[in-house]
């Protein structure tokens, strides 16, 4: 088993998080995938974005406010 850290964006409204993973690579056929801690992880980031709790967001991931580009 061998694992790498990866960032996945987790997106809600005007808002992106970056949230810090691991893949776990193993030799089955459902290889790599997350563990249960980091999919809640995810989840938590998500709600917290949700509910605009911007500073709960911050302490497990890197947020970004996104703003449109005047076209």
């Amino acid at each position: 088993m061998t694992k790498r850290e990866i960032s996945k964006l987790v997106h809600v409204d005007e808002y992106v998080a970056e949230v810090k993973v691991e893949l776990v690579y193993t030799d089955d056929d459902w290889s790599p995938y997350l563990s249960v801690e980091d999919t809640s992880k995810l989840d938590d980031v998500r709600d917290a974005l949700k509910r605009k709790d911007i500073e709960t967001a911050s302490r497990m991931s890197r947020v970004f406010r996104l703003l449109p580009v005047a076209g």
